[in-house]
């Protein structure tokens, strides 16, 4: 299996990827990773992984589509069977999403349908909310709306900050993206047929 994964930030869940393929525990092949604005720290840990990389720079294109549509043509150059926004923090259209025959995986820091959106962790901790989690989902047009393939619950404890439940919710968050990308390598799990 294909993967393009795409990144914004530091990509701690891509170096779990990338850890459990250099350990045989993934049948999968890294084709590449992408970023959409340059210097992130995930570009920097694919390079030294020895991964081929690209930035489709957002603040570049004139409008959202013409990102959306060069993003798109830039991730099909390698055709993955799978996409991954790991911790990508860009909304990409249905336009892209069907391209990619509804292949495009996401992770979310939250236990969805609940706190969709960028901040799920503070959106849990103002709700009060005594355990919340994380989601591997098929994205779909909506924000953190698609069909959700696995999730798995984490306590919120009485002194949690931000920082300190999301560095929690990270560690599960890794775990459960390998194991989604180890089952859909394996066959064990298809893309919707719609999303």
């Amino acid at each position: 299996m294909r993967i393009v994964v795409l990144v914004s930030g530091t990509g701690s869940n891509l170096q779990a990827v990338i850890d459990a393929a250099k350990a045989g525990d993934l049948d999968l092949e890294i084709a590449a990773v992408g970023a959409d604005r340059e210097g992130t720290y995930g570009i920097e840990r694919s390079e030294e992984a020895g991964l081929e990389t690209f930035v489709v720079n957002f603040n570049s294109f004139a409008t959202r589509a013409e990102w959306d549509a060069a993003l798109a043509d830039r991730v099909a150059s390698y055709a993955p069977d799978v996409v991954v926004s790991s911790g990508f923090m860009r909304i990409v259209s249905a336009d892209f999403i069907e391209r990619f025959g509804g292949r495009y995986v996401n992770t979310h820091p939250a236990l969805l349908p609940a706190f969709p959106g960028a901040h799920g962790v503070r959106d849990a901790l103002a709700y009060g909310v005594k355990v919340t989690g994380c989601t591997v989902h098929w994205a779909d047009a909506g924000v953190d709306t698609g069909p959700i393939i696995a999730q798995e619950a984490v306590a919120v404890e009485p002194d949690d900050d931000e920082e300190s439940l999301h560095e929690r919710i990270k560690i599960v968050e890794r775990r459960l993206l390998v194991d989604v990308l180890r089952r859909l390598a394996a066959g064990e799990l298809a893309p919707p047929a719609t999303v």
